[in-house]
């Protein structure tokens, strides 16, 4: 009878998959536990599969490697016959291999400089190709003039508001001066960058995928 329920207690064992689309690892040798989160309430099988061996990629050559939940399920199941499997998340998801780099700190404010200086002035490039294009110039003296009845200088109120307008609205649209946010929201660039890498991840999913199927 004893034995009887100790089966019933294994058939009865769940583990869960949670996977993301990307996974970031840094070494070569992949388990289980480093491309998803598990869950189970035995506590054996769960310490058990963390350790199983997904893949042995080449050391010393970083790139994406795109897998197959569904291999993950058969790998599980012939270590845990009696076990269930449920997964949660992707169908495919990609493993990215990147070795541990060693900081450096000049090098990090060198790339944050760079990034600033392009953004200002590509900003700044913008800005002014538009308001040529429009011929601001001419607008502002011909509204100042309609108003007050004089020429314009050229550096009036019309000038000056316009100037600071544009420089709170670029604070105001993407929510960030530094370390400080106007609110708990993703910033647009964020979400650009979140939703570009989407994109990219979605590609080589399916573009391996193709490739399977011909």
């Amino acid at each position: 009878m004893s034995e009887k329920s100790s089966r019933r207690q294994i058939m009865s064992d769940t583990l869960y998959l949670q996977i993301d689309q990307n996974v970031e690892v840094h070494h070569p040798h992949v388990y289980l536990q480093d491309v998803a989160q598990l869950s189970c309430s035995n506590s054996k099988v769960l310490n058990r599969c963390r350790v199983l061996p997904v893949a042995n990629l080449e050391p010393g050559k970083p790139g994406r490697y795109v897998f197959s939940v569904v291999d993950l399920i058969e790998l599980i199941q012939k270590k845990e016959e009696n076990l269930d499997i449920s997964a949660l998340g992707e169908a495919s998801f990609l493993v990215t291999y990147r070795e541990e780099a060693v900081k450096s700190k000049v090098w990090t404010w060198v790339k944050a400089v760079i990034i600033c200086m392009a953004t200002f002035f590509g900003t700044a490039f913008a800005i002014m190709s538009f308001n040529n294009d429009v011929d601001l110039t001419t607008l502002f003296g011909q509204i100042y003039q309609q108003v007050t009845g004089a020429k314009s200088s050229g550096f009036t109120i019309l000038e000056i508001t316009y100037s600071i307008g544009i420089g709170a609205g670029v604070l105001f649209f993407f929510n960030h001066f530094g370390s400080m946010k106007l609110t708990q929201d993703p910033t647009p660039m964020q979400v650009q960058m979140r939703v570009y890498e989407d994109d990219v991840n979605t590609t080589i999913i399916e573009k391996v995928e193709r490739g399977k199927e011909q």
